[in-house]
């Protein structure tokens, strides 16, 4: 037996229908393709997902979300608090007359730098590194409903 001998088991390979090749054809016309409709055409375009609203039109066309539930914070850090004196009271209302924070919205106090003196600091909200430091400094913590 030689290479130009060998060929495929019998039935294993089967040959190419040939579609659309003329009226005397066994697959002329339409191809098989029944008539008319998505199918019947040659083509798809990108995109296409059968008649349900695409993705493109699915998506916001604009960039970005804006949560109308999210609560805005006017954060301060434990280090601007130094300024005010030993011993008072540091509320929002304070805050807001030296303008450290925004005049409107909750208050946040985070962690951030070191704090000496001894403080009764009211905020809507602390940080767990703020409410150390305000503590180690001899200080104490009240939040605001």
């Amino acid at each position: 037996m030689k290479l130009h001998h060998l060929k495929p088991a019998e039935g294993s390979r089967k040959r190419k229908i040939r579609v659309g090749r003329g009226e005397s054809g066994r697959r002329g016309k339409t191809a098989g393709r029944g008539t008319k409709g998505l199918k019947a055409r040659s083509k798809v375009r990108r995109g296409f997902e059968g008649g349900q609203m695409p993705l493109q039109r699915r998506l916001p066309k604009l960039k970005g979300f804006r949560n109308p539930n999210k609560e805005y914070f006017a954060v301060i850090n434990v280090e601007r608090l130094d300024e005010f004196d030993d011993g008072s009271t540091v509320g929002p209302a304070e805050l807001r007359d030296r303008g450290l924070i925004k005049a409107r919205g909750r208050v946040k106090v985070l962690g951030e730098g070191d704090l000496k003196h001894k403080l009764t600091v009211q905020a809507h909200a602390f940080s767990v590194g703020a409410v150390e430091k305000i503590k180690s400094a001899g200080g104490s913590v009240e939040i605001i409903e």
